[in-house]
């Protein structure tokens, strides 16, 4: 009996050992709902890559940020560091790819593992990686770079790694990450996302404060060479790179020297370009890109400009109330504020009409709720009934539109008629409250040139009785007054995603509404929003993350927590043109890591056709 007793026992654990391995072998690459990946194991490259492009050469281009870095490394939310350390010199676990809404292929990490319970995610470091002093990167290096992160980086980490347990170095080339529940289905994929550091070379250094000025040691393709402290820093290609043969790295990392130029001012920055000073510019104005290139240069095709990845998703921009002014804790007066900034005239008088009006903080994406509820959605919502505004189960929300004239006075009449029911009544040539507090706020600047965007705003505010100041301040003063939410209007942006997760807590989430390190610049507090973006980010499948993407859009678009600004048919991107470009676009990104040199001075287009090989024009890119 005993022995039988035993056999069975046998049997169990072998069938259930055949289980975990088919439930959770380990994998090349991770998708949010356990989907196959688009690319299999044996895959060779990326489609949006030129696997032959040539190694060498250079590329200067401008930072996304204005103003200047103070320290180097991006993970904190100390000032600002430079975002190319990430990537360039800091090589990820996994890889995310550009032509799928979120997938994770191995670099760092060779092989990744889920649990078959979803309770645990374990990485298998390559046995090829090594630092850039030829030491190994180690399952400790992982568990020392989490801690790190999570105890001194930026507050993002924390909020997106909340539902982290436990993590277990199993072996020098193994680590895994224990779970509190296996609802947050994005949370294995932003793990892999993270990068790893040299424990021996940050154990006696500040990472708090970003590290300073000193060039780090990294792990990724190229190694900081020269630091011109917050104007410059110029990255050289590392040709003995342990990473460098990868299917996920082959047709990337082309130049031997990438320069990052920062400018303080965004005219600067465009005519610096203009005159040769760098290479590559992504323009933020819509009249800087549609005219303040002309000239010979474009005409004959040496300068280039082009709106790339026109199929991604956009990010969302917005003015941004500070729901702690007692002003905008009425929904009436931010709706009303919201109908007289006129997009229409803005569009055709000042930006080319080149832009599109924002209608859903998922622009551009299957995300954004652009239809009545279905039945699904309706069952998400009904819990929530009394505590979202009631539109979000009748109506379709459509930002207000204008006839583009300039004449907006039934929008001023419809505004006043809101204000009024908020309690703010004419009073000479002001609106005030019953305490006879004039309504009056202010938007706090940190860009040059934005100003003209808000003068016509101001304007139309005047003329029915609310005072709208301007103020600009220069970069270091806005970001300390925008961390301690010492405003009452600005705008901002936020990134979007196809496959959002745990980063809408930290936008919109009421736990990080105050801190300086978050994105809720809102100061967004509302149980209703934590409950949405919490369904999302635990749904069982795509349908699910959707019908949440759209109850959470809807909530939020109702709540007029912002005036919707607008978003660009793609990248605006302006270069000098001496590069290949691979002839498919990356869809989510420029992705100019896959671009090369094709000559060291810029060429006509008719000199560019004849010798750009394997490139490609920008007619041509798809």
């Amino acid at each position: 009996m005993r022995f039988v007793f035993s056999s069975l026992i046998a049997v169990t654990l072998t069938l259930a050992s055949a289980f975990q391995s088919l439930s959770a072998a380990p994998q090349h690459a991770l998708t949010v709902y356990g989907e196959a990946p688009r690319y299999p194991a044996d895959f060779k490259h990326f489609d949006y890559v030129n696997p032959d492009a040539p190694k060498g050469g250079t590329m200067r281009r401008s930072a996304q940020e204005i103003g200047q870095f103070d320290h180097l490394m991006p993970y904190t939310d100390k000032g600002t560091g430079v975002a190319q350390i990430s990537g360039m010199v800091y090589s990820p676990l996994a890889v995310r790819s550009l032509d799928e809404p979120y997938t994770v292929y191995g670099l760092v990490a060779e092989k990744m593992e889920r649990g078959a319970d979803g309770l645990s995610l374990r990485f298998y470091i390559n046995p090829k990686a090594r630092f850039a002093d030829g030491t190994p990167i180690t399952a400790e290096d992982v568990r020392y770079t989490y801690d790190l992160l999570m105890t001194q980086g930026s507050m993002q980490y924390r909020t997106e790694f909340e539902a982290v347990k436990n993590v277990e170095v199993e072996s020098p080339s193994q680590i895994r990450f224990d779970f509190k529940s296996s609802e947050n289905r994005t949370l294995p994929l932003d793990l892999a996302s993270l990068p790893v550091f040299p424990e021996h070379w940050w154990k006696t250094r500040d990472f708090a404060g970003g590290g300073g000025f000193e060039i780090p040691l990294g792990s990724g393709p190229y190694k900081v060479v020269k630091v011109d402290p917050g104007r410059t820093i110029t990255f050289a290609r590392d040709p003995d790179w342990w990473g460098k043969d990868l299917p996920v790295n082959r047709g990337f990392y082309n130049f031997n020297e990438f320069s990052v130029e920062y400018f303080g001012d965004t005219d600067v920055a465009r005519q610096l370009l203009k005159g040769g000073a760098y290479d590559y510019n992504r323009e933020y104005s819509a009249t800087g890109y549609s005219i303040r290139y002309d000239g010979p240069a474009l005409s004959e095709g040496k300068l280039q400009k082009a709106h790339l990845a026109k199929g991604a998703v956009q990010s969302s921009q917005g003015f941004v109330f500070n729901l702690d002014r007692p002003m905008f804790q009425d929904r009436r007066v931010r709706e009303a504020l919201s109908l007289l900034w006129d997009f229409e005239w803005t569009n055709r008088q000042m930006m080319r009409n080149m832009y599109i009006r924002q209608n859903s903080y998922f622009s551009n994406s299957p995300l954004a709720a652009s239809e009545l509820p279905t039945p699904a959605e309706l069952a998400i919502l009904e819990p929530l009934r009394g505590s979202v505004p009631p539109e979000v189960f009748t109506k379709v929300f459509h930002i207000s539109k204008t006839d583009g004239s300039g004449l907006i006075r039934g929008k001023q009449l419809q505004a006043l008629g809101l204000l009024e029911e908020a309690g703010w009544m004419p009073k000479g040539d002001e609106l005030v409250n019953d305490k006879g507090e004039a309504l009056s706020f202010t938007f706090l600047n940190g860009q040059a040139g934005f100003e003209r965007l808000l003068l016509p705003y101001k304007r139309t505010l005047a003329q029915i009785g609310i005072h709208f100041d301007i103020r600009r301040i220069d970069a270091a003063q806005y970001l300390n007054r925008v961390m301690a939410r010492d405003y009452d209007m600005i705008v901002t942006g936020y990134s979007v995603s196809s496959s959002p997760g745990s980063e809408l807590f930290n936008n919109f989430g009421s736990k990080v509404a105050r801190d300086p390190g978050s994105s809720n610049y809102m100061v967004l507090q509302d149980p209703a929003v934590d409950s949405l973006i919490s369904g999302l980010v635990k749904a069982d499948n795509k349908n699910e993350m959707v019908n949440y993407a759209h109850c959470l859009d809807r909530v939020l678009q109702w709540g007029y927590y912002w005036i919707p600004n607008y978003y660009p048919p793609g990248s605006s991107t302006v270069w000098w043109n001496r590069f290949g470009i691979p002839k498919i676009q990356a869809a989510n990104g420029e992705a100019i890591d896959t671009w090369w040199e094709v000559s060291p001075t810029p060429l006509t287009n008719e000199e560019f056709a004849a010798r750009r090989g394997a490139s490609a024009l920008v007619s041509e890119m798809q």
